[in-house]
């Protein structure tokens, strides 16, 4: 169970990271986007599924 668990977060979080990708973000305030959170990586997703294809801050 551990298992399925551990492998749900790793594939939403991948799914995130391309999403952003795809809409340009890379990494911001210096810190790439492997490097954050998945609360981190869904906020900034949310952020731009509401408010467009932008990113809330500029990319570093």
């Amino acid at each position: 169970m551990k298992n399925l668990h551990l492998k749900a977060v790793h594939q939403k979080r991948q799914f995130l990271i391309n999403e952003l990708i795809r809409s340009g973000i890379y990494k911001k305030n210096n810190k790439h986007l492997y490097e954050w959170t998945l609360s981190e990586l869904e906020t900034e997703y949310q952020y731009i599924e509401t408010n467009g294809m932008e990113s809330s801050t500029k990319n570093n």
